[in-house]
């Protein structure tokens, strides 16, 4: 998976879309919505990637750009990125239409506690405002 601005002629390719949106910054990271407007296998990681934004504990995607990140990390904010259970990614919310019965479906759900205390610790870090 990439992604491919002008793919090379001849070449099969399947398009994706993913709107993102900055929300924070907070010292290497940058806390972003993304709302996906087609659904393709690693759309997100693969876009944030892409727009330098890589997923944290991305091991695919995101590890040139992680690895320089995690070298300006300090001890702590490694042992929290590292108490991830996988990658620092949620969604927050999902809302699509249900292929059989056509009805909207809307979920929401708050972000795992190990994700929590990251952006806590994060926000922390940086100061007020």
């Amino acid at each position: 998976m990439a992604a491919v601005p002008e793919p090379p002629a001849g070449r099969r390719v399947r398009s994706a879309h993913t709107d993102v949106r900055v929300l924070e910054r907070l010292g290497s990271a940058t806390l972003v919505e993304a709302s996906l407007l087609t659904g393709r296998t690693h759309q997100i990681r693969v876009h944030l990637a892409h727009q330098g934004h890589p997923v944290v504990g991305d091991r695919v995607y995101g590890v040139r750009r992680a690895r320089q990140a995690k070298a300006a990390l300090d001890r702590a904010t490694l042992d929290l990125v590292r108490a991830l259970s996988g990658q620092a990614l949620h969604a927050h919310r999902l809302r699509f239409r249900h292929p059989i019965s056509g009805q909207e479906l809307s979920f929401s759900a708050s972000p795992p506690r190990e994700m929590a205390l990251l952006l806590a610790h994060l926000r922390g870090k940086l100061g007020p405002g």
